[in-house]
């Protein structure tokens, strides 16, 4: 049964000591009790350390092992505010903003917090996309010369497919392509849509081997001809994400980091008619104990945003 607080008062009163926030983080990972990660055993005691002691084989755990709040050393009163915060606002939040709402002394604690995160709001196991989907790609990043279109250089391609729900826009699902070709794209779609779906694309050649993959490929029209009024979804979804980028980020994204920006946006918009927040903080939650831990040097690999 899915148990969250409805309001920024209840969460203040529920989540108010640091035993409060473990025994919800127990709930929501072992919601038919404690089980030993070494012999998945279903008895354990827990220690002065707050460590579950399994009685058969001894093992020793932690409820944040193995997952986003692994080794921090922040309370967890403070994740879980952060965890409300990001997702109580629609349009996202940005570092420099996490910061200050938190009063966290280092601007970088917050950018790995939200990259950490991030990283959360792709559910392992995701269900993939079926039905009709519209299928397109967009260019992130700054302007950039030489050759225009599918060729752009400095510019980042995402492959974008979108599911059509009647005249409304369903479920999204985004990626970055290392470039336009059949192997990029159609795998890329292979991972995201079910396969029997319908996928609707331009004219461009790579797409021509999604028939042989399981898929009815439907051409809307030729590559010379404009594809917004074929393709209306996807090239909708793709305004909304540069818009976001620029409204909520600036821009200023840097490449090592958007895959993860792409997994907050198709977090947020596959969420948007959701009536309660604390549904989605529930969600974050729940998401946060199945990802596996991140160290902060590793997402510094690249420059922070």
């Amino acid at each position: 049964m899915e148990d969250f607080p409805r309001t920024i008062l209840a969460f203040e009163e529920r989540f108010s000591t640091e035993d409060a926030c473990r025994e919800y983080l127990a709930a929501v990972r072992w919601p038919d009790g404690f089980r030993c990660p070494d012999c998945g055993h279903g008895k354990a005691w827990l220690t002065t350390r707050k460590l579950y002691h399994c009685a058969h084989c001894g093992h020793q755990t932690s409820v944040t092992a193995g997952t986003v709040f692994q080794d921090t050393r922040k309370p967890l009163r403070l994740w879980f505010r952060a965890m409300w915060y990001v997702t109580s606002q629609k349009q996202g939040i940005s570092a420099l903003g996490l910061q200050r709402v938190l009063g966290l002394g280092s601007y970088h604690t917050a950018w790995a917090w939200l990259h950490k995160l991030r990283r959360a709001m792709v559910r392992p196991g995701r269900d993939r996309l079926e039905g009709i989907v519209e299928a397109d790609e967009t260019y992130i990043g700054g302007s950039g010369g030489g050759v225009p279109g599918r060729g752009a250089v400095k510019k980042h391609l995402v492959l974008i497919a979108v599911e059509v729900d009647g005249r409304a826009i369903g479920r999204i699902r985004m990626r970055r392509a290392a470039d336009a070709s059949a192997d990029s794209l159609c795998g890329a779609l292979a991972d995201a849509v079910e396969t029997g779906s319908v996928i609707r694309t331009d004219g461009w050649s790579a797409y021509g081997s999604l028939q042989h993959r399981g898929y009815v490929h439907q051409v809307t029209r030729p590559m010379d001809v404009a594809v917004e009024a074929e393709l209306p979804r996807v090239h909708q979804v793709a305004s909304l994400l540069k818009r976001w980028l620029l409204g909520t980020h600036q821009g200023a994204v840097q490449p090592g980091h958007l895959d993860y920006y792409l997994d907050e946006f198709t977090f947020r918009f596959n969420r948007r008619k959701s009536a309660s927040r604390g549904k989605l903080f529930y969600r974050l939650v729940q998401q946060a104990l199945q990802v596996d831990p991140a160290p902060e040097k590793l997402l510094r690999a690249t420059a922070p945003d």
